[in-house]
């Protein structure tokens, strides 16, 4: 497993924008996918958006037209760009990747508990 270590959270109004990264521990390992979940309070935790390291990009239906996911594979980090939020994106978001086949197809599908490693979360607060 890789740690993972999220950054760019914050608070930020209604209508702005924000950008999220994360970079796992270990740049040489191969990692399948990479993916940002989020949870609200109260609320399970969801997927946001993933990639794999091919660029196939899978997104949540809230996310579509206003994230981008994008990610460097030779330095293993993923990256997420929000746009237009809304209160409703308010939540602690968290990275995850997927090293093996399995792990990466769960990562993408938003089975986030059968991904290889989480990050510690990183909390985004959209103020109405």
């Amino acid at each position: 497993q890789v740690q993972l270590v999220e950054s760019g959270g914050g608070l930020v109004q209604a209508g702005g924008s924000l950008a999220l990264s994360c970079a796992a521990s270990d740049s040489s390992v191969s990692i399948t996918a990479m993916g940002w979940y989020r949870q609200a309070p109260g609320k399970q935790r969801e997927l946001v958006a993933a990639m794999t390291r091919g660029g196939g990009r899978n997104y949540a239906d809230f996310a579509k037209g206003r994230f981008t996911i994008s990610r460097d594979n030779a330095k293993n980090t993923v990256s997420l760009q929000m746009t237009s939020l809304k209160p409703e994106d308010t939540a602690v978001y968290y990275c995850a990747v997927g090293m093996s086949t399995a792990q990466a197809t769960a990562v993408m599908l938003g089975r986030g508990a059968e991904s290889g490693s989480w990050g510690q979360g990183t909390q985004v607060t959209v103020s109405s």
